[in-house]
């Protein structure tokens, strides 16, 4: 959606400057000389800034902006004002206006209040919609937590509503440490303000440095403006490092003062910032062992370490096995054109039994994949992947030692319980002829 700025100017030519240079940067633009024009012009269309003169024909600036401020409090308003009018400006900015520039002004002073400005608004849009999409995906969670190990999680994160703590999320790699990440952000009490996230494994240790704590122009080759860094914008918010056992010893350091001390330098700067974040930390690694090793700072541990929740792998909590496929099909039927109702119960019992080395991740990756493949109104075997049936055979665990007819033949009556008694399917998943299939099952 554009951004949409209304510009008040009585002089023509600042005005069609403006209206060109902000049209150009890709805001949607409308223009007027006459204040009771804009008036008029704000009745008919949305806009989400208004940049106004505070003397113009018809209806002065001030008057512009307390209308305007009456009937749409959020849209925000930046005033112009010649140097002898600075009385003016501060009037303005108690009775709402975002900010003041004083004429003559510098162009880029103008731009950087507007993207600001479109910045937050667009952050604020993004907050509301991961708000109202975290309540659906809570319910749907609460729904699915059947296990006692995902009640457990639930029931640390409501205990937390009402704290800052920062939090180490562990587990294996796809139990779902990022959304949980954003459930916690979601339900707190910074939950109007940013939640950034970073995966530590993914940059350079230089890279790295830049994007969590910004950099001065000329820091380094390639650093041709100053730029803030993730811990900066987050600012009263939350940030979320993903994979945080990656952070090489050098950042170490510099993240346990923010995290001690809310101060930190941007990479080549002197000036020292202050900033109050609320960080959320994820690893699947052991950060006892990497301590022991000293690969990672046991004072940052424990910095990051005020409450751990364990998030349990998928094969510890079978129970959510079913909902959770289940989700997961309404899901991405939504991007599909077909009618599938569910999974027969032969493909329930085979993704039950499965150990699911990537956990939810690759629950949800299955299910959309037999979706593509599925012809029925049923998800069922023959679209689950082979490797599912051939975790069959590596659970099989006979309590006698048996020959290897015997055990063929215990494997294709297992085979034959997955799927319902049907042998037509069971030969065809074992790659075998009917008869075959038959010979077997006759062989004592």
């Amino acid at each position: 959606m554009a951004f949409k700025v209304m510009v008040a100017e009585d002089e023509e030519i600042t005005r069609k400057h403006l209206l060109r240079v902000l049209s150009d940067e890709g805001y949607e633009v409308f223009g007027t000389g006459d204040g009771l024009e804009a008036l008029k012009k704000a009745e008919k269309e949305d806009f989400d800034l208004l940049i106004t003169d505070i003397k113009m024909p018809g209806l002065d600036g001030l008057e512009l902006l307390n209308t305007i401020k009456e009937k749409s409090p959020a849209i925000e308003v930046i005033v112009i004002t010649g140097f002898g009018s600075i009385g003016s400006a501060v009037e303005a900015i108690r009775k709402g206006a975002y900010d003041y520039i004083t004429k003559p002004f510098e162009l880029d002073d103008l731009l950087n209040k507007v993207k600001k400005i479109s910045a937050q608004k667009e952050l604020t849009l993004e907050n509301k919609a991961l708000r109202a999409s975290m309540a659906i995906e809570q319910q749907r969670m609460a729904f699915i937590a059947k296990s006692e190990g995902m009640r457990k999680v639930l029931d640390a994160v409501d205990a937390m509503r009402d704290s800052d703590c920062n939090v180490l999320l562990t587990g294996e790699t796809g139990v779902g440490k990022s959304f949980l990440a954003k459930i916690i952000h979601a339900t707190s009490r910074r939950k109007d303000k940013p939640l950034l996230a970073l995966n530590c494994a993914t940059f350079t240790e230089e890279l790295l440095a830049s994007e969590l704590f910004g950099h001065e122009k000329g820091a380094f080759t390639g650093a041709l403006k100053a730029k803030p860094g993730l811990v900066e914008i987050a600012d009263a918010g939350t940030l979320f490092l993903d994979e945080i056992s990656e952070i090489p010893p050098s950042l170490q350091a510099k993240l346990l003062k923010v995290t001690e001390e809310g101060r930190f330098f941007r990479v080549g700067g002197t000036k020292e910032f202050r900033v109050d974040v609320r960080f959320i930390a994820a690893t699947n690694q052991n950060l006892h062992v990497m301590i022991q090793e000293g690969r990672f700072r046991e004072d940052l541990y424990y910095r990051l370490n005020v409450m751990e929740i364990h998030i349990p792998s998928l094969r510890e909590r079978k129970k959510d096995i079913e909902p959770l496929a289940e989700h997961f099909l309404l899901k991405h039927l939504r991007r599909s054109h077909k009618k599938i109702e569910g999974f027969t119960p032969a493909a329930l019992a085979m993704l039950k039994e499965y150990s699911f080395p990537g956990n939810v991740r690759e629950l949800e990756n299955i299910v959309e994949r037999a979706i593509i493949l599925e012809k029925g109104a049923l998800i069922d075997i023959p679209s689950l992947p082979s490797k599912l049936v051939a975790f069959q055979v590596d659970t099989i665990s006979p309590s006698e030692i048996k020959t290897l007819e015997e055990m063929s033949r215990d494997y294709v009556v297992r085979v034959l319980e997955i799927l319902g008694g049907n042998r037509s399917k069971a030969s065809e998943m074992l790659g075998i002829s009917r008869t075959s299939l038959w010979r077997i099952l006759k062989e004592e």
